[in-house]
């Protein structure tokens, strides 16, 4: 059992008109009555609409690939024991190709078998990127012989964008889309 939301998600007053509609787009998006994180953020009426295109942008636009880009944050969500950014994100991962034998693979770290070299040193990095606040010259010089300097670049964005993400959903206890 979850812990009570400690800022429930709110409605069309607690959001006003703007995020209210976003987080009703959002929530078709992911074929849900609430999303819940946006209705959670949404109540910072400033904030929300300030964070929310740099996370679209590492989501859908990014110069990581699609797939890179899930098994980053699969693994950041596993590592932070987040279940509501795992719950989104195995649903989203599967429709870019990664299914369920691969997603075990990236819960299983960097030594699972049937990973390529660059998945590897992907989940090394965001291993090493979460636990230690960095990454170690040698990962680093792996990474990079996978990622263009901006990917790089944006790999930090990304791994520290979804662990800041997991911290405060973890923290604001914020209710799962899909409780089953």
């Amino acid at each position: 059992m979850s812990a009570p939301a400690r800022i429930p998600p709110g409605g069309f007053r607690e959001l006003g008109p703007i995020n209210w509609a976003i987080a009703k787009l959002g929530a078709r998006g992911i074929r849900a009555p609430r999303f819940s994180l946006f209705n959670v953020l949404g109540r910072h009426r400033l904030l929300f609409p300030v964070w929310l295109p740099l996370s679209g942008y590492l989501l859908y636009a990014g110069k990581l690939s699609r797939r890179d880009a899930e098994t980053v944050i699969l693994r950041v969500g596993h590592l932070r024991e987040c279940e509501y950014e795992l719950q989104q994100h195995r649903r989203l991962a599967r429709s870019r190709g990664l299914d369920a034998q691969f997603q075990a693979r990236i819960f299983e770290g960097p030594d699972a078998e049937g990973l390529s070299d660059r998945e590897r040193v992907l989940i090394t990095a965001t291993d090493e990127f979460v636990v230690t606040r960095g990454v170690s010259p040698q990962t680093w010089q792996a990474l990079a012989g996978h990622l263009s300097t901006q990917q790089l670049i944006e790999f930090c964005f990304l791994a520290a964008q979804y662990d800041g993400l997991a911290a405060t959903i973890t923290t604001l206890a914020v209710p799962l889309d899909f409780p089953d």
